[in-house]
């Protein structure tokens, strides 16, 4: 087995507020191969995009990443300096957000913003960086791409916005690249152009993918692997088949059962009871137990640990502290 592309380990990042300190990233460890589409799943707020950032090196205060490891392709991000870090950060290792006006400058004309990361993270002048930009913008499938690097960022539909962004983080052959939700607040149709298009252009880079969704839809069609979060922490791991056929997490199987499938027939949705916790002040034990159907006396006094339940999936739930100690499927 190759070594792993990206490794997070033990991964904390805390929001130091006037109201306390959040818990949004808990001890969150994952890996994506070379060549791999991995996804991060869970309910809004869960630590999923803080998730992102935090292995971006772009959180800011009142958050700060507090311990924990991430080495990409070799190097430790977390020892770098700002200047080594914005070498990677936009070249080989780029980000998709969600929002594009929040990351587009919109004074800037999108090309202007394009040509300035690819001369940032190649040794072009900026005549090559605009031809390499206008190739980026026709990349991404943007029509009259001559005309629409001229135009301001409120000039273009929600849709074109986002195949900027997207031209901006393949620009420089990023070898992973990380979309958090990036097919929110735009319509049904023009999302799955952007899913096949970041598919397509997975391939053509032979380039690995975290994407960060509560679309489980998208995953099970665009996903080789599945981490699903819960209130700061990694609570399943597991390749997307087995994740859909066998979900092991109670989490895990109330996301399914509130979720609409064609692969599956279900008679009645099941929305999951409760609501997710004040990750200031979280639950003891399991964080998941007092919204779980499946909950023991032992879930509220003490915290799982993940258990390796079968080759590739993984658990944070005492359902398997048995199988994991015999080594069951």
């Amino acid at each position: 087995m190759s070594k792993p592309l990206l490794t997070a380990t033990n991964l904390v990042t805390k929001l130091f507020t006037d109201s306390g300190t959040v818990q949004a990233v808990d001890g969150v460890s994952l890996h994506i191969g070379h060549g791999e589409a991995v996804a991060l799943v869970g309910e809004s707020g869960c630590g999923k995009s803080m998730t992102a950032l935090s292995l971006m090196r772009l959180v800011r205060p009142p958050g700060q990443i507090v311990s924990g490891s991430v080495n990409f392709d070799g190097a430790d991000l977390l020892s770098l300096s700002e200047r080594e870090m914005r070498a990677v950060r936009g070249g080989r290792l780029a980000m998709v957000f969600q929002d594009p006006m929040t990351f587009l400058n919109p004074l800037m004309r999108v090309g202007e913003q394009i040509v300035e990361a690819i001369m940032l993270h190649q040794r072009v002048g900026s005549s090559e960086a605009r031809r390499t930009a206008l190739e980026a913008l026709e990349r991404v499938g943007i029509p009259a791409a001559a005309t629409v690097i001229e135009y301001f960022p409120h000039q273009l539909s929600g849709g074109m916005r986002q195949r900027v962004l997207i031209a901006m983080a393949i620009s420089s052959k990023p070898t992973l690249l990380i979309a958090d939700e990036p097919t929110t607040a735009l319509d049904v149709t023009i999302q799955a152009q952007i899913m096949r298009l970041l598919a397509k252009l997975r391939g053509e880079l032979s380039s690995s993918m975290l994407l960060i969704t509560h679309d489980l839809g998208l995953v099970a069609e665009y996903c080789d692997r599945v981490y699903v979060m819960y209130a700061g922490r990694i609570v399943e791991e597991g390749d997307v088949y087995g994740i859909f056929a066998n979900p092991r997490h109670p989490y895990t199987r109330a996301l399914l059962s509130s979720t609409l499938s064609p692969d599956r027939r279900i008679e009645k949705l099941a929305p999951i009871d409760g609501q997710p916790p004040n990750l200031i002040t979280p639950p003891p034990g399991c964080r998941f137990h007092p919204r779980c159907r499946e909950r023991m006396a032992r879930c509220s006094e003490e915290a799982p640990p993940n258990f390796d339940i079968a080759p590739g999936a993984s658990a944070r739930c005492w359902l398997y502290e048995e199988a994991a100690r015999v080594g069951a499927p």
